[in-house]
């Protein structure tokens, strides 16, 4: 099965889906931040790994804590996204910080500095 066939891009696109679901809805952990959303999901076409790409909104301390208490709570996500998604096997999930959208935010005020300064000129 090669790596972008059109069942690992449903698989990927379900597995994200159930993941928030789990990490908005379930999770207890004071740790992770309560805006936190599952950016990207890449499931191995074995099934056995899954890099999640998560994003939270907060400065490096809260992403931090919630990173930790993501891995700390991977045991119940993983028995939960095996009890909703039917897969052969339930793949171990790597949790990533995806700074994209900080950057892209960055980026933006940036722009909006120098159209400022090239007004005033």
């Amino acid at each position: 099965m090669r790596k972008n066939s059109m069942k690992n891009t449903r698989i990927n696109g379900e597995v994200q889906r159930v993941l928030a679901e789990i990490i908005r809805g379930d999770l207890k952990d004071p740790r992770v931040g309560p805006l936190t959303s599952v950016v990207s999901v890449e499931v191995a076409p074995d099934l056995k790994t899954c890099k999640a790409w998560i994003s939270v909104y907060g400065d490096e301390t809260v992403q931090k804590d919630t990173l930790e208490g993501l891995r700390s709570a991977e045991g119940y996500i993983r028995k939960e996204l095996a009890r909703r998604v039917n897969l052969r096997n339930t793949p171990e999930i790597r949790f990533i910080v995806d700074q994209s959208i900080a950057y892209g935010v960055k980026m933006s005020r940036l722009i909006d500095e120098v159209n400022r300064s090239q007004e005033e000129q």
